[in-house]
């Protein structure tokens, strides 16, 4: 599935809204970011979706390791092994994304629709050692009403560490060997320069509180503070 993944991030990149870019330009040879092709990924899973199915699209586009949420963190590829694709997926488009300063990982927040129903997602990308892009965390809620969308996709990346030279920089090891046991109250991920990273704690009842930090300004400022309340019973 990879190689066509690719092929359709490629084609849904020319034809995604403008997209605007703030600090640290990954053109400007301070790091190897590159929010236009994180976009161009999450593009690519809801095209996917929607010609292949929901579930079919959920385990070709993520990681090994990748989590969900239902409501429990639950291994992706484990959760959705076997089961049926809805007769009608969900649609989603991003509104932004963050990316650190390597590249190594990013985040993108959008809106979705499922019939009537309308939410917001959120979803952590993780660049994988071919360069290409899978996602490692996803999540989303329903909204009483449908979310704006913007006129550009908006684009923030990471102050680059001090020193920081891209040549020198880690570079990304896909995931091999047994998954170990999920731990059910707390999942965090960083980037390999260590510019961006995020943190979700989950509650029993299945209440969690996802958060993502950036490196702006010479210090960790919080870019997402997203809570999401526990199921009805």
């Amino acid at each position: 599935m990879r190689n066509p993944i690719l092929a359709v991030a490629a084609l849904a990149l020319l034809a995604s809204p403008a997209l605007s870019r703030e600090r640290n330009d990954p053109r400007d040879g301070h790091g190897y970011a590159n929010p236009g092709a994180v976009i161009a990924a999450e593009l690519a899973f809801a095209k996917l979706a929607r010609e292949k199915g929901q579930w079919t699209a959920f385990m070709a586009t993520a990681t090994k390791d990748a989590v969900m949420f239902v409501p429990q963190p639950a291994y992706v590829q484990e959760y959705l092994k076997g089961k049926a694709n809805p007769a009608q997926a969900v649609k989603w488009q991003p509104h932004q994304v963050w990316s650190s300063c390597d590249g190594t990982l990013a985040v993108t927040r959008g809106a979705w629709q499922d019939g009537a129903k309308n939410g917001w997602f959120t979803t952590v990308w993780q660049r994988q050692k071919n360069g290409s892009y899978k996602w490692v965390l996803d999540q989303g809620e329903e909204l009483p009403m449908a979310m704006d969308a913007p006129d550009m996709i908006v684009s923030k990346v990471a102050d680059c560490p001090a020193g920081y030279h891209a040549r020198r920089a880690q570079k990304p090891k896909d995931f091999k060997g047994k998954l170990p046991a999920l731990d059910p109250a707390h999942l965090m991920g960083r980037s390999l320069d260590g510019t961006l990273g995020w943190d979700v704690t989950v509650t029993p009842e299945g209440a969690r509180r996802f958060v993502v930090t950036m490196t702006t300004g010479g210090q960790q400022a919080t870019v997402q503070d997203l809570q999401v309340e526990a199921p009805a019973k």
